[in-house]
């Protein structure tokens, strides 16, 4: 995993407070998975916007013109993130709810396939893209992501991630895209 080129490191006790913030909810969707619950974290105002800020800091100096949100949780994210940076915003979401024409991806799951859709002329060729979720985890989502963004043309300058969950591995999927996730666990 790249890291981003720039940006002060947030300190430790913002990390603590945002990680003592999120809620894990025990067999959530199913038996056996811990759920990451990052509601709480959002619904208490200064822990969601340093939470915010601390996304947008290591890109503050990349030259990002267009911010990409992975629907749903993501889109919380992602745009005040690209209010922060000053760019556009780029709704990334599942087929049949943009209503305009759109380019997408099939991407492979655990157990079958999704596909994702971003209007046509979303991204210029121009665009240096950034790309927020809200969870890293197996990493098929986001790669499916920047793979539509490249394919519109953009460059993804990297992606932003408020929650890693190290254990699945999903970073090492990204390969040599630039990554900053807030928290790890």
């Amino acid at each position: 995993m790249r890291r981003p080129p720039s940006g002060d490191a947030v300190s430790a006790d913002l990390i603590e407070r945002l990680n003592a913030a999120l809620r894990d909810v025990p067999d959530f969707p199913k038996p056996g998975i811990t759920f990451k619950d990052i509601t709480p974290l959002l619904g208490d105002a200064a822990s969601f916007r340093d939470a915010v800020a601390g996304m947008v800091v290591p890109w503050a100096d990349a030259g990002v013109t267009h911010v990409a949100g992975i629907e749903s949780r993501g889109f919380i994210l992602a745009a005040p993130v690209a209010l922060a940076l000053g760019a556009s915003f780029i709704p990334i979401r599942k087929p049949g709810k943009l209503p305009w024409r759109c380019a997408g991806v099939d991407y492979a799951l655990e157990y079958g396939s999704d596909r994702l859709e971003m209007h046509i002329d979303a991204c210029p060729a121009s665009a240096r893209v950034l790309l927020v979720d809200d969870v890293l985890a197996t990493g098929g989502t986001a790669l499916a992501a920047a793979t539509l963004i490249e394919r519109q043309g953009g460059a993804v300058v990297g992606l932003s991630f408020l929650l890693t969950i190290c254990a699945l591995g999903g970073a090492a999927r990204l390969g040599d895209l630039v990554i900053h996730s807030l928290l790890q666990v």
